[in-house]
């Protein structure tokens, strides 16, 4: 079996880079044409890197855009203040490791005038190792993934996506070519806390978003059964420096920073294929799209098999139901 390409830290950062550097043949040209005016959007984790400049450039081509953020609204607020009329953002509060903040959320949306467009699930994070949430789940997998489905579900069976229009609503998953893991899901131990340190985050980083991508597919399978107009699309925006290793050890801060400012690209240039999922018109309709920087790819062959989809389904839905959040179909 292959070596996974980026098990841990420094084999993660090393491909990521070279990735970079590929060539790599785009799916097509982000044009000025491509608008979201009259349009909603919304993106999780919008406070800051990625998904501030994601919705910066969603706005600057449009769109209504709602910034859900776990923190630093306020800040957040006064920075698009100082760029854009308010008529043109909203800025929500939203902890994916809190599932009462989830439903508070989702209930602030409903009470709003407003169907959603596009919805980009931007928000993630890279622990420094395990911690156990109030809702019994490591926050890493709660965060990155079981939240989503969570509040995907609660947005969908609310009615809460513009499915009325010339062109399907559209989700966006950010994922990453971590996802390419030696490891299938494990459907029985998922979601089980498990202690893990520093040296294993990385791994379980990409087994999650392995996890993710399955739910994307599957996801999207079960809206065309449905006949809802509503298309699910994934991306990798290759290595952002961000902040998302931000609770990495205080030693290695200095030398990932050094790293991050030397080769990674900058959340203004990483965001360009998120818009591009957002905005064209000659993606609508496609099936299980993942676009690794520009570039149009097939996920790994492990997330698009319909019964790993159906399985994960049923096993999120049985990590969900003690918790009586929500009736799932």
């Amino acid at each position: 079996m292959t070596k996974a390409k980026y098990q841990n830290p420094f084999s993660a950062t090393f491909n990521g880079i070279i990735d970079l550097f590929r060539k790599q043949i785009p799916i097509g040209e982000l044009k000025p044409s491509d608008r979201l005016d009259g349009k909603t959007c919304l993106v999780t984790g919008a406070n800051s890197g990625l998904g501030y400049a994601i919705a910066v450039q969603l706005i600057e081509r449009g769109g209504f855009v709602y910034l859900a953020c776990r923190s630093q609204q306020e800040e957040t607020q006064r920075k698009l203040k100082e760029r854009f009329n308010e008529s043109q953002f909203e800025v929500l509060a939203l902890d994916l490791a809190d599932f009462s903040s989830i439903q508070a959320f989702a209930e602030e949306l409903k009470q709003r005038d407003k169907l959603l467009d596009v919805a980009v699930f931007n928000a993630a994070m890279v622990p420094s190792g395990s911690k156990k949430l109030a809702s019994g789940f490591d926050e890493m997998f709660q965060v990155n993934y079981l939240s989503k489905f969570y509040l995907i579900n609660h947005l969908i069976q609310a009615k809460m996506f513009a499915e009325d229009g010339l062109a399907p609503a559209r989700i966006i998953f950010i994922s990453s070519e971590s996802h390419r893991t030696n490891r299938a899901i494990d459907f029985e131990k998922l979601g089980q806390f498990e202690e893990y340190s520093m040296g294993k985050v990385i791994d379980l980083y990409g087994y999650y978003k392995l996890v993710l991508n399955t739910f994307a597919v599957e996801l999207g399978r079960r809206l065309r059964e449905e006949k809802r107009l509503i298309d699910v699309f994934a991306m990798c925006p290759g290595p952002v420096n961000s902040n998302i290793a931000r609770r990495a050890p205080a030693w290695v801060q200095p030398i990932l920073k050094l790293v991050f400012s030397m080769f990674f690209s900058s959340p203004e240039k990483a965001a360009k294929p998120t818009i591009y999922l957002a905005t064209s018109s000659d993606i609508a309709g496609r099936e299980n799209l993942y676009l690794h920087l520009m570039q149009d790819k097939s996920m790994d062959i492990k997330a698009l098999e319909e019964e790993s989809g159906k399985n994960l389904w049923n096993r999120s839905v049985e990590l969900l139901s003690p918790l009586k959040l929500l009736s799932f179909k």
